[in-house]
């Protein structure tokens, strides 16, 4: 027999809002369903009523992470900071879209504002463009969000700047710019696969 629901305690966007305060407060790594379930005082089968599994809590965190994006932005750089920052905004925040990206979980809302921006920027492979720009994105806010947190811990070697991500914003525009290159040069055929 399965037990009623009991849609007044908790809601599927309580679990949500709970689950990104919890990620902000012990990472990615130690956000279990348990300890989620614990802090809403309910047992951990109560958050499947809500969510199928963790994969798809984690699609949805992922989702109200990187909803602020703008959509109708024109500017490739300022779309992608914006990116950046949204990841930024929560703890491991870059690895948990990045992961639920790799397993084509969740929206795909931060390429559609890099697409559109793109487009707007008169590309005309946009799509595959906006899909290197992402990739690119996640994985220098995976390496910040690392660096930041390998630094807080004292895992990393002595360096004379105190500031470990130093340097790594120029990094970012530089590598958004390489990737945006051309925006109305020809697209580069896709070779034939063998």
């Amino acid at each position: 027999m399965t037990p009623d629901p009991n849609p007044a305690r908790h809601d599927r966007d309580s679990v949500a809002r709970n689950a990104l305060e919890l990620l902000d407060e012990v990472g990615l790594a130690d956000l279990s369903m348990r300890r989620i379930a614990g802090r809403l005082d309910v047992q951990p089968s109560a958050l499947y009523w809500h969510f199928a599994s963790k994969q798809e809590l984690l699609a949805e965190l992922a989702d109200r992470i990187t909803a602020s994006i703008p959509l109708h932005g024109t500017d490739v750089l300022e779309t992608a900071r914006g990116i950046r920052d949204a990841l930024f905004a929560y703890r491991d925040g870059a690895e948990l879209v990045l992961s639920t990206y790799a397993l084509q979980l969740g929206s795909s809302h931060a390429q559609s504002a890099l697409t559109q921006a793109l487009r707007a920027q008169g590309a005309i492979d946009a799509d595959e463009r906006g899909a290197a720009l992402l990739h690119f994105v996640l994985g220098h806010a995976t390496l910040v969000q690392q660096r930041m947190h390998a630094d807080s811990h004292g895992a990393l070697l002595p360096t004379p700047e105190p500031d470990v991500t130093a340097g790594l914003g120029r990094v970012f525009d530089l590598g958004v710019r390489a990737l945006a290159g051309e925006l109305s040069a020809r697209a580069t055929p896709t070779p034939p696969r063998g």
